[in-house]
């Protein structure tokens, strides 16, 4: 059939809508690259919740850049101070920028930073946060080498390197100290040594998302990336006895009578569970430790005065109240593996304590949320059998949408009722980025509600379990395995029953001292009030008594210590500094201050005691350009292993089988990263392609009718 020309109106028309369609779709594929872009890039973007990697996602390729990291402790009393040595070591025949996401511990002051490049020693400074990143990226681009430390979070650390040369190594070390742990007579020492990745909220995304993300190491790449060793010097003061690491073998010198070493048996460890060091007191358990330090003409004081324990006839005789319990359990994907068999595990056995004056109720969470009951029930047998295989039936899948778990556990019917004592046991590792929303929420409806955290696995978010307890005046407790269920949760609740010592109360005689925490919390057995404390050096120190009192049983108890015998101890200031911080971002969560009010009170702390912040940064720049001129430099997100534990192919799906084929995993350069899923198609992406096809079909009418009006 011969061709025949449109009429010039339908030549007009069709040439419109024919223009309008490839200008849609111009549109919708720019739109859709964007948001692409935009999932990568911008936290706030993000429409439903994920599991947020920086860059690449998922690595299986070996970095070009390799780290190796050192840690030397120095316990005095019942303070550690840590040296940790990072070492960049540039395989690549490119000059290189790197990055690495830092765990420290939640209550650790970091406050020094050295870098090292050949025989020079290059000293930072600390810098107000946005003046610190400046210096560091000028210093960078003018192909100088530089350091920068910034704080992500209270317990989440970056370190950058800027200008490592081909075939170079430079050293960075960072040094923090931080309070020893103490409970029922045991001191704990723990040293992060991983970053569990954390969930993205859906409705909540934290502004700062990509700043707790990190590019993930596959398994199969094996545990030789970023290997760590530790050595502990311990002087704690007393003969120590019953030295234990639950999680990794150690190796133990006698140094003397008081004096131990102890260094890791396999000498280098794969960084993929926290490290942690127990210790008891030979003899009697020591009721009061008091440390005191002279800095800038003020005087600083840390008193940990643990109360006596019940007298088991008084206990045994006396009832505990009835409970009202509710458990939220996480059966996320982060939960996959271990952590969820101990989590399971943690509740089977807290059901089976349960009394029948008791009520209770569970809520587990994922991306979704279901209550076992619609409120909380009588702990009768049936109840408790159905609980059993709730708990049972429960596995590991989808996202960490924490904050409605929450909330719903908060809720109280009968905020009135004062038979009952309203308790929450959380189990959950806790790996999640809105941390503040979370508090805000304890805050505004914790009500009479008890939290008690339990962080499950071998890297749990500590620093948002602590607060989350302190928040809701409970405690935390870390069940680091399996084989930590029974004597965990058997200390837990036999704490649960009641607190020791209720209404405590501080009064001072002497000088004058600004004491942190700002709100006293209630003690359980084995815990120790620990203060710090600000005030005007009298001579060598402070003079003056510390009375703290308060009710155990209902029945007055007190306890006074001279503060002139504290034992000096180079540490207390900053520990104080970083408690007071805690203090301001507590009274942020409560909503009595604004949070540009909080920031520059923690700027000024923080640049008055040298302290890394959320504020304030440690920079190092050695002045002498290293990279030639014209030379370009590569960034590269160093890998973070899997935690310990967990399941990779619950977290990551297909990833583990595309990466299983043949020339899945392969040595650096000959590979690129694997990407984590990120809507490959955007939303808005999706539904412009749904209107795309509608208008090529409504198109296809159009040409298809002047068609048949050419041939009639």
């Amino acid at each position: 059939m011969p061709a025949f020309p449109l009429p010039r109106r339908s030549r007009h028309r069709l040439m419109l809508g024919l223009t309008l369609m490839l200008g849609l779709l111009a549109l919708i594929f720019l739109t859709d690259r964007l948001c692409a872009s935009d999932v990568e890039a911008d936290p706030d973007a993000i429409g439903s919740g994920t599991l947020m990697l920086r860059g690449k996602g998922v690595a299986n390729a070996m970095p070009a850049m390799r780290l190796g990291t050192d840690m030397d402790v120095t316990v005095s009393g019942q303070i550690a101070r840590v040296r940790v040595t990072q070492a960049f070591r540039n395989g690549s025949s490119q000059w290189m920028e790197a990055s690495y996401l830092y765990p420290l511990p939640d209550d650790g002051a970091v406050d020094s930073l050295k870098m090292v490049v050949g025989q020079r020693v290059i000293i930072g400074h600390i810098k107000r946060r946005e003046e610190a990143r400046a210096l560091y990226e000028k210093a960078r681009d003018d192909g100088k080498k530089a350091a920068l430390v910034e704080s992500e979070r209270p317990n989440l650390f970056r370190n950058s390197v800027a200008n490592v040369g081909p075939g170079e190594t430079v050293l960075i070390a960072i040094e923090y100290q931080a309070p020893v742990r103490q409970l029922g007579g045991e001191y704990a020492l723990r040293l992060p040594l991983v970053v569990g990745t954390r969930y993205i909220p859906a409705q909540t995304p934290a502004a700062d998302a990509a700043n707790v993300s990190a590019p993930l190491a596959h398994p199969a790449l094996g545990k030789g990336i970023n290997p760590v060793s530790i050595t502990v010097h311990l002087a704690p003061g007393f003969k120590p006895a019953n030295l234990i690491s639950p999680y990794h073998r150690i190796a133990i010198d006698r140094d003397g009578a008081e004096t131990r070493t102890i260094r890791l048996a396999d000498g280098q460890v794969p960084a993929d569970r926290d490290f942690e060091l127990r210790w008891r007191s030979a003899n009697a358990d020591p009721t009061i430790g008091l440390f005191r330090e002279r800095h800038e003409g003020e005087a600083y004081l840390m008193a940990a005065i643990t109360p006596p324990r019940r007298d088991p006839a008084t206990t045994a005789n006396r009832d505990a109240p009835p409970r009202d319990m509710t458990f939220v359990i996480d059966n996320s994907g982060s939960m996959g593996g271990a952590s969820m068999d101990a989590a399971k595990d943690s509740l089977l056995y807290a059901l089976g304590t349960l009394r029948p004056q008791d009520r209770f109720n569970i809520i587990r969470f994922d991306d979704s949320m279901t209550r076992l009951f619609h409120e909380s029930v009588a702990a009768s047998p049936d109840q408790i059998a159905l609980g059993r295989r709730f708990t049972q039936g429960l596995e590991a899948d989808g996202g960490t949408e924490m904050l409605p778990a929450l909330t719903a556990a908060l809720e109280d019917n009968t905020p009135d009722d004062s038979h009952y004592v309203r308790q929450v046991l959380f189990l959950t590792d806790g790996n999640i980025s809105n941390e503040k929303e979370m508090m805000a929420t304890i805050a505004a409806k914790g009500g009479r509600s008890r939290i008690f955290m339990i962080g499950i696995g071998s890297a749990p978010n500590q620093y948002l379990m602590r607060r989350m307890a302190e928040a809701g005046r409970g405690t935390f407790t870390n069940v680091g395995s399996g084989e930590d269920v029974a004597a965990k949760m058997t200390a837990l609740l036999d704490r649960l029953k009641a607190p020791v010592v209720r209404d405590l109360k501080v009064r001072l005689e002497g000088a004058p001292l600004d004491l942190t925490p700002r709100r006293l919390p209630d003690l359980y057995a084995g815990e120790p009030l620990v203060l710090l404390g600000k005030g005007k050096a009298q001579n060598e120190g402070l003079s003056g008594k510390l009375t703290v009192s308060g009710l155990i049983d209902g029945r007055p108890w007190s306890q006074s210590v001279d503060l002139s015998d504290a034992i000096d101890s180079p540490a207390v200031a900053k520990l104080w500094a970083n408690r007071r911080i805690a203090d301001v971002e507590a009274a942020r969560w409560a909503g009595e201050t604004n949070d540009a009010t909080t920031d520059e009170a923690i700027a000024r702390i923080g640049l008055a005691y040298s302290l890394v912040t959320s504020q304030t940064s440690l920079v190092a720049i050695d002045e002498t350009p290293a990279r030639p001129e014209g030379v370009n430099l590569t960034r590269e997100e160093l890998p973070l292993l899997l935690p310990a534990g967990w399941d990779f192919d619950v977290l990551f799906g297909g990833q583990a089988a595309k990466a299983a084929k043949p020339g899945g995993v392969q040595p650096a350069g000959e590979a690129e990263a694997m990407d984590l899923p990120q809507t490959a198609t955007g939303y808005v992406g999706l539904i412009g392609q749904g209107l795309l096809f509608l208008a090529l079909g409504l198109g296809g009418l159009a040409l298809r009718r002047a068609q048949r009006q050419v041939r009639a």
